[in-house]
């Protein structure tokens, strides 16, 4: 456990946004590994798999209400000193992973057919997207666990063993991705149910690995069996915190499915374009998602500390640290997008079309760095509601505009990324103004200057 009511707060965050940038790193590994051996099959392959993908958003949505709930409550309980209630959240969290785990292979192996073949309209594409899928659930499903006790060690400010924890994993998935996709040393290829097999392989090591970490190492939130009566009471405090933090991400899925569902008609070479340049996206988004997520502990040990200047101050230093990010990345992107997405695929189509999406929507990543930069302090603070209600608002402006776009005459793709970023700017501008009011209401100056007051959290959580 670290304590992060003490020391600087930029040394903080870096100690925090490390080791969680290389984990995401080698999590959009396993599907860039994916990705590159299955681009050697052709673009229906490519397509099926991106288009298969956007359903990670969904099942992320939905981790990410364990993840939510399970960091900030833990965090805030470590800022108290108190460590029974971390534990408690802890082990419930785990049951209801165990049980969103059971939903989500039930739920996948109804529903993967009729969701692909819903937003693509090639026949080869919804055979290589279901197929994927199919192979995929089981790691998709087990996700859950991982996230979930991953998501326990962040808010004690442990982050460094889920990050070599993952390393392995993923060197596990780049070494099985050629043998089961390719057929190398092998003569079996099994294509995009290779992809999917080598991926799901790879999560369920890592969370042996995760879970035996836990149970040897880790004492501030440790598996209890006397935990593990349902307390529906503790499912309600992650639930309160954690929904309106799923629904954000739901909302990031209902974004990429229009999208893909508005450029079907253009035909797969889009769709691939779009989906190799969202995942490069996705990938370069790390460093300040990272520096997003560091803050959602430090924020949350420092309000349950009582210590409402050091919440503030988090937030003034990582919006600093994410917008040199995203200045360096948007430059990057303007000069040499086309090299990147010709990293997974020769076809000049799709190369043209990725590099358009990902040239235009750079200017909108600042806006973007803010908005992740909001909703880790949004976390912190344990009420995740304002962020769902700036993307929503980002979704409203962007998704009329672009189905208008898509049915005028002489329709081009730039014109649709044009609206994205436009909407991006909308919803950072709304997220920092409902920050503001969060800070306002909640972290309250102390008589005397002595100190900072916090507000209450149980009485302030449903307020915007």
């Amino acid at each position: 456990m670290k304590d992060l009511t003490q020391d600087s707060i930029v040394r903080n965050i870096f100690a925090l946004a490390v080791p969680i940038a290389a984990s995401m790193l080698f999590q959009a590994l396993y599907y860039l590994v994916d990705l590159y051996f299955v681009a050697a099959i052709d673009d229906a392959a490519v397509a099926g798999v991106a288009a298969a993908g956007t359903l990670m958003f969904i099942v992320m949505a939905a981790r990410q209400v364990l993840s939510a709930g399970a960091v900030a409550l833990i965090a805030q309980a470590v800022g108290r000193k108190d460590r029974p209630d971390a534990n408690v959240v802890f082990n419930q969290s785990v049951q209801v992973a165990i049980v969103c785990a059971a939903v989500t292979m039930i739920c996948g192996y109804l529903l993967t057919a009729a969701y692909v073949d819903a937003i693509t309209a090639d026949p080869r594409t919804q055979h290589e997207g279901a197929t994927y899928l199919y192979w995929f659930l089981p790691g998709l499903a087990l996700g859950f666990v991982q996230i979930t006790m991953g998501s326990a060690l962040r808010g004690t400010g442990s982050v460094t063993p889920p990050m070599a924890i993952q390393a392995f994993s993923v060197l596990l998935n780049a070494l099985l991705a050629p043998v089961l996709i390719a057929g190398w040393g092998t003569g079996v290829a099994l294509g995009v149910a290779g992809a999917g097999l080598a991926s799901t392989v790879s999560i369920v090591v890592a969370v042996l690995l995760l879970g035996v970490y836990l149970v040897k190492a880790e004492k501030y939130a440790a598996f209890d069996r006397g935990l593990w009566h349902p307390q529906l009471r503790v499912w309600k405090r992650i639930l309160e915190i954690g929904l309106p933090a799923g629904g954000e991400f739901t909302l990031t899925f209902v974004y990429l499915s229009i999208v893909y569902w508005i450029i079907s008609d253009v035909g797969p070479a889009a769709q691939a374009g779009f989906g190799i340049g969202s995942r490069i996206m996705q990938s370069i988004f790390m460093p300040a998602m990272a520096v997003a997520f560091a803050t959602g502990p430090i924020a949350g040990q420092n309000f349950g500390a009582g210590r409402g200047a050091r919440v503030r101050e988090t937030f003034a230093k990582a919006a600093i640290l994410n917008t040199v990010v995203m200045v360096v990345v948007t430059a990057l992107l303007q000069w040499w997008p086309d090299v990147l997405v010709g990293f997974f695929t020769q076809d000049a189509e799709v190369t043209d079309v990725g590099a358009a999406f990902l040239r235009t929507i750079s200017w909108a990543f600042i806006a973007q760095g803010v908005a992740f930069t909001c909703s880790g302090m949004f976390q912190g603070l344990g009420n995740t509601r304002p962020a769902m209600l700036s993307s929503a608002i980002r979704l409203a402006v962007f998704v009329p505009i672009a189905i208008w776009i898509s049915k005028r005459p002489g329709f081009q793709l730039e014109r649709l990324w044009d609206a994205s970023a436009a909407a991006l700017w909308i919803q950072a501008g709304v997220s920092y103004w409902l920050l503001r009011r969060q800070f306002q209401r909640r972290l309250v100056e102390a008589p005397g200057g002595s100190g900072t007051r916090v507000g209450s959290s149980a009485a302030t959580q449903t307020e915007m």
